[in-house]
């Protein structure tokens, strides 16, 4: 239903679509599928949002969690976005991931809703100890564009643009992005809808920043790895995740005003 009124929107995803880097567990996450509902509302009033992802979920545990009562919730528009946690863990079949996306995307889609998903940018431009990560999202965004041609699925082409990995669209943690970015996705998945307002200037490059020097690099890369990596390491190993104990924070259709 390209530049069509949506008027039930559900997402279904991980940390990334929950919102975590846009707001906080204090305040309230708002996050790029937020940012979309409410552009969907400046479209079509009427509009109502559920957002069923949960922070730390792999794709597998997102179909069968998620997609039963998304389907139950019956949206015309449905973004499907997860993989990334996959995509991190010691070992990974792509292939499986990426079938556990298709399977989304076929069950959506033929209960009628328009699907919208994403590519993941290049990882290693984020955090450079992520280069051996590299290769598996090349691999997962190519399965990714090839299940989505074959369902009708519309994809936000997030990987082809530079922008994608400037630091300051991604929050201190590397792995989620930050308001800004938050925002550059939202507007990324509404121009692969066609949606009125839409356009490309999210592709656009921010305004030139002084680069830190080699030794100030370097003693980011440390404190990045004390600070996040080493205890999202700590919680793989004890087989913990984020998003232990944690449901969705928006589970039933309601107008976006309604709040979370």
């Amino acid at each position: 239903m390209p530049g069509g009124e949506y008027l039930r929107y559900v997402a279904l995803g991980d940390s990334q679509t929950e919102g975590v880097g846009d707001g906080d567990d204090m305040v309230g996450l708002r996050g790029w599928a937020d940012r979309l509902a409410e552009h969907l509302t400046t479209v079509s009033p009427g509009v109502q949002y559920a957002n069923l992802a949960v922070r730390g979920r792999v794709a597998g545990q997102v179909r069968a969690e998620q997609l039963e009562p998304a389907l139950a919730l019956r949206p015309d528009l449905a973004t499907v976005v997860a993989g990334v946690n996959d995509l991190l863990r010691p070992r990974v079949d792509v292939a499986e991931v990426a079938g556990h996306l298709e399977e989304m995307f076929a069950a959506l889609t033929a209960a009628g809703a328009q699907v919208a998903t994403l590519t993941i940018p290049d990882v290693a431009k984020i955090a450079p100890v992520a280069r051996p990560v590299r290769a598996r999202v090349s691999e997962l965004n190519t399965l990714i564009r090839a299940a989505a041609a074959r369902h009708g699925v519309a994809v936000a082409e997030i990987a082809h643009h530079p922008v994608a990995t400037d630091r300051r669209l991604w929050s201190v943690d590397r792995l989620h992005a930050s308001p800004l970015g938050h925002a550059r996705i939202a507007a990324a998945v509404a121009q692969a809808l066609d949606l009125p307002r839409s356009d490309d200037t999210w592709t656009h490059p921010l305004p030139p920043q002084v680069l830190p020097t080699g030794w100030q690099s370097a003693g980011a890369e440390v404190r990045w790895a004390a600070g996040f990596l080493g205890p999202w390491l700590g919680r793989r190993l004890r087989g913990r995740s984020s998003g232990d104990g944690r449901t969705a924070k928006r589970p039933h259709l309601l107008p976006l005003s309604a709040g979370t």
